[in-house]
């Protein structure tokens, strides 16, 4: 997986393509906010993913939380919208917030993706968070997202 993962960032870098994505906050009132590690970068990041043909940002924010993490979003509310060129490509992200997603009968499928996934307290949060997971954190506790860029 990571060797797909560093062919698509070269890629991203030559052609420059338009990107849809989504990310997702999930919060539950006793374990705090839901991360999750992936396989192939380093760090602790917002479960989320990229929008698919023919999908909206909320259908797509929905799928990777059941995706990835096996949970159900039924009341999910947009946050705020952000551009990024971070990664060579010209990426538009909408941030979601989910309070208290249920866990769907049939878990998250392994796809390699996600090594590992938690709840940690707010006072809590691990050290290694991606520096983008841990400006989207103080913006949303703070109730004003100040940049429009991710």
């Amino acid at each position: 997986m990571a060797w797909y993962h560093k062919l698509q960032r070269w890629y991203w870098k030559v052609m420059k393509p338009v990107t849809l994505g989504v990310r997702v906050i999930v919060t539950d009132e006793k374990r705090g906010v839901l991360l999750i590690r992936h396989t192939y970068v380093k760090g602790w990041y917002l479960p989320g993913g990229g929008v698919e043909k023919g999908e909206s940002f909320f259908d797509a924010a929905r799928r990777e939380l059941l995706e990835e993490c096996g949970l159900v979003a039924e009341d999910i509310r947009l946050c705020h919208l952000f551009y990024s060129e971070r990664e060579g490509k010209r990426d538009h992200i909408a941030l979601f917030h989910v309070a208290n997603g249920h866990e769907h009968e049939e878990r998250a499928k392994d796809d390699g993706e996600v090594a590992e996934m938690r709840f940690f307290p707010w006072d809590q949060l691990p050290d290694d968070l991606s520096p983008a997971t841990s400006r989207r954190l103080d913006e949303f506790r703070s109730g004003s997202f100040r940049e429009d860029r991710w």
